[in-house]
């Protein structure tokens, strides 16, 4: 039982010491090799037009959004 204790305390003290590290930097949270930004990529998909299912998509959470704003709290 020690040991699993002790396992925990290791890592909650990493987690808060990482928490903290990010808290004082206030920089994003990035992968080791700098993600498709690194290779030139702006974004996942390069397509010149979204596809249909995105556009749907996006029409649906802007309907959402506008919803959302136009309720009386």
């Amino acid at each position: 039982m020690v040991v699993y204790l002790t396992t925990f305390a290791v890592f909650l003290l990493v987690i808060v010491a990482m928490a903290v590290g990010y808290i004082f930097q206030r920089k994003t949270v990035s992968g080791s090799c700098g993600g498709l930004d690194g290779i030139g990529i702006a974004k996942e998909c390069d397509c010149p037009e979204p596809c249909d299912a995105r556009k749907k998509r996006e029409a649906r959470e802007a309907r959402h959004a506008e919803w959302k704003k136009n309720q009386i709290i």
